[in-house]
């Protein structure tokens, strides 16, 4: 469910505090090239590597945790630590090189993450259990037939087939040129280059580009017909936020591609979700950067038209010589640049439209901590499930979709021997109205949290029927707790703009492609945006390559087209990510205009296209000096 919220209505008091989120109160002042706001997937991702470009960066997170969603938290019970997750759970292409962008940035820092795989993913429907096996064709098409009957089944594997082949040129493309090839400037012409020979062989691409942005089910409603397959499709999507009705095809694109190679299989990161922060935060400290916890940003600074720098709630300013990048949600990002007598049109316009940008509702949790002495689990053969009341009702309605999660399956790390932990979530459409009139820790307010997560204890009954005898001890997560722990403005799932037409503010692109995100630059010159409202939208390696647009577009073409090429000789996967001769061809072209004028420093306007930092932050003067 999506709903739209205008901000201006807003009552003024301050949200209750949460133990264990901090005070917000830590931060130093001093003076840096970069500095980022939020240190989630997108945040993290961003800071990393434009401390890999050679910047000096300070990443400032609001909470005492690194990771924004992903991160976990633990309890201690009867001697014993139990670790749970409280985001994302279901993660693919983690366990060696792929084309999910998080692990490329991985590798990009020489940085590494062990984990845990599996091969399917469980769901709990109302005609019984079935698993999708992630990695196998045949398995897919058995699944169908299986499920759908001998004649249907037959039918679902054709309409499959027939859908893939509609979207196999634009699939194709997903290795031709990779998210990590992006950036928004002309540079992108040098760094996308070596796609170049893929679309001279493939020019249906060009007239299959709007169709990337496009709503996907304008595509599934041509081609595929049986229910079965239907609701597959839009359990796949239901990721980003929208069934397959206002999810972009480009969301679909990855799965036709990736999911059904043999290789493929979803990942559970030993040591927990908190796991992906801590690996991209060792990538940022090893190039020099610098992040620091329990510091909230108060208000981005501005002078004469440009990002100069952020106040600290503790009143500490913190100066930016190049750049600000915001990770945080665009309904908090608005509320750090307030109003001023005299501003921009254009900025108050901005802040208007991203403050009232439709958004998902929230999302309620429920953390299960149980023994499994004689628990038979035989039954499943995965950690990560998926749970659906009732077709016919939607997918975004919290009371009908469902996640667990039992990542100790896998992973014996995360609790005591003989137990488990089960992480319960509701999809994000919970919604935030009724639980903003409760004062948490009051009678209504506990027997409402009660009345909301029974759907989830029933969700897992039908897994485990005993596991409310099990019980170790329960903790309830409702969305207030959501906004608190994870930073979240009315514990929202995330932006819901629709696919299918230009969002607010989308740029240049919006004017001629339906575009369904705010574009990542703003009104304020050196002020950037990245996070799960940009593109490529919701989800974490959507997430972590929104901060790695963000970061090229900070730094010259040339530091970028050298990361590529060097990245491209850590494995053959990444061959593709080489610009190549095409991308010298075009470089002297456009580097003159990388970064955007807006993006530039004074110290780099005298200089337009003049030799780059070295972007390895090996120089040991890097500190000292400004990425161009």
């Amino acid at each position: 469910m999506t709903f739209s919220y205008d901000m201006s209505l807003e009552p003024a008091y301050e949200k209750p505090t949460y133990p264990g989120t901090g005070n917000g109160m830590s931060g130093e002042s001093g003076e840096y090239d970069v500095i980022v706001i939020g240190s989630g997937m997108g945040g993290l991702s961003c800071a990393a590597l434009c401390a890999k470009y050679g910047s000096r960066v300070l990443c400032l997170e609001s909470h005492v945790k690194v990771g924004g969603s992903a991160h976990t938290f633990d309890r201690m019970h009867n001697g014993g630590r139990y670790s749970f997750e409280v985001g994302p759970s279901i993660f693919e292409g983690l366990d060696r090189p792929s084309l999910n962008p998080l692990r490329m940035i991985f590798d990009v820092l020489e940085e590494t993450m062990p984990v845990k795989t599996y091969k399917g993913l469980g769901y709990w429907t109302p005609t019984g259990y079935w698993r999708f096996p992630i990695g196998s064709r045949d398995g897919f098409e058995k699944l169908l037939l299986d499920q759908c009957g001998e004649i249907d089944g037959r039918r679902a594997v054709d309409e499959w087939n027939a859908l893939r082949e509609r979207l196999r040129t634009l699939g194709g493309s997903t290795t031709a040129v990779a998210l990590l090839n992006l950036r928004q400037d002309a540079g992108f012409l040098a760094t996308t280059a070596g796609s170049l020979p893929y679309v001279l062989s493939h020019p249906d691409v060009f007239a299959d580009l709007p169709l990337t942005f496009d709503d996907l089910s304008k595509t599934v409603d041509e081609y595929v017909t049986v229910p079965f397959l239907r609701n597959f499709i839009d359990t796949m999507c239901i990721f980003c936020g929208f069934p397959a009705k206002g999810a972009m095809t480009a969301h679909l694109l990855y799965i036709l591609e990736r999911f059904f190679e043999e290789s493929a299989a979803f990942s559970v990161p030993v040591g927990g979700t908190c796991e992906l922060g801590n690996t991209l935060r060792r990538g940022l400290e090893k190039y020099g950067g610098k992040l620091q916890l329990n510091a909230h940003v108060e208000e981005v600074l501005i002078e004469d038209g440009r990002a100069v720098g952020v106040r600290l709630k503790n009143g500490n300013v913190v100066r930016a010589r190049k750049a600000v990048v915001s990770n945080a949600t665009p309904f908090d990002t608005v509320k750090l640049i307030p109003a001023s007598t005299g501003e921009p049109r254009g900025l108050t316009r901005w802040r208007d439209e991203m403050g009232k940008l439709p958004r998902h509702g929230a999302i309620s949790h429920l953390f299960l901590a149980i023994d499994a002495d004689g628990l038979d689990l035989s039954h499943i053969d995965d950690p990560a499930h998926l749970v659906v009341q009732d077709w016919d009702r939607s997918l975004q309605d919290s009371q009908n979709l469902c996640s667990f999660f039992i990542p100790s399956i896998l992973d014996k790390t995360l609790c005591p021997p003989g137990k488990h932990v089960i992480h319960v979530y509701s999809s994000g459409g919970e919604p935030y109205e009724p639980w903003e009139k409760l004062t948490p820790g009051s009678e209504e307010y506990e027997s409402y949290k009660r009345e909301r997560v029974e759907c989830l204890f029933r969700a897992v009954e039908r897994c485990i029927p005993d596991v409310r005898d099990r019980l170790e001890f329960s903790i309830i997560g409702s969305p207030l707790a959501h906004e608190a722990f994870l930073r979240r403005d009315r514990g929202t799932y995330g932006m819901a703009w629709a696919a299918g037409s230009s969002a607010p503010q989308s740029g240049v692109l919006g004017n001629f492609l339906p575009f369904p995100f705010p574009n990542l630059k703003t009104p304020v010159d050196g002020l950037l945006r990245c996070g799960d409202s940009c593109f490529p939208g919701i989800g974490t390696p959507s997430a972590a390559a929104s901060g790695a647009i963000a970061a090229n577009t900070l730094t010259h073409v040339d530091n970028h087209l050298k990361l590529l090429t060097e990245t491209s000789k850590k494995d053959p996967m990444y061959k593709f990510l080489d610009a190549g001769i095409l991308g010298q061809v075009y470089k002297p072209l456009v580097q003159g205009f990388t970064p955007s004028p807006e993006l530039r420093t004074d110290r780099f306007v005298a200089g337009a296209g003049v030799s780059p930092v070295d972007y390895t932050a090996t120089d040991p003067n890097v500190s000292a000096r400004i990425d161009l």
